[in-house]
């Protein structure tokens, strides 16, 4: 069988697209931290947020520095506020 190359990029992208993803947080948003809570519970332990979001798997998600400086994209439990996956 002969690929076409719409097919073939089609392959791709799909496995590019779950490669990507993130974590998964199952927590109900009632139980959630609220964020101005959740900001400064991860500021106090030395991180530096650059940008803060939910993500698509519903987790917080935070790009910064750690207290060393190193840069670092977290994603959290939104209602437990521990780390989840981190990706350096």
């Amino acid at each position: 069988m002969r690929l076409t190359p719409f097919m073939l990029m089609t392959a791709l992208m799909t496995t590019a697209g779950v490669a990507l993803a993130g974590p998964k947080c199952d927590a109900p948003k009632e139980k959630w931290m609220k964020e101005a809570d959740f900001r400064a519970m991860v500021e106090k332990q030395g991180y530096r947020i650059k940008t803060f979001k939910v993500s698509s798997g519903q987790c917080y998600e935070i790009y910064g520095h750690d207290a060393k400086g190193k840069k670092v994209e977290i994603y959290f439990d939104p209602a437990t506020g521990s780390e989840v996956q981190r990706k350096d």
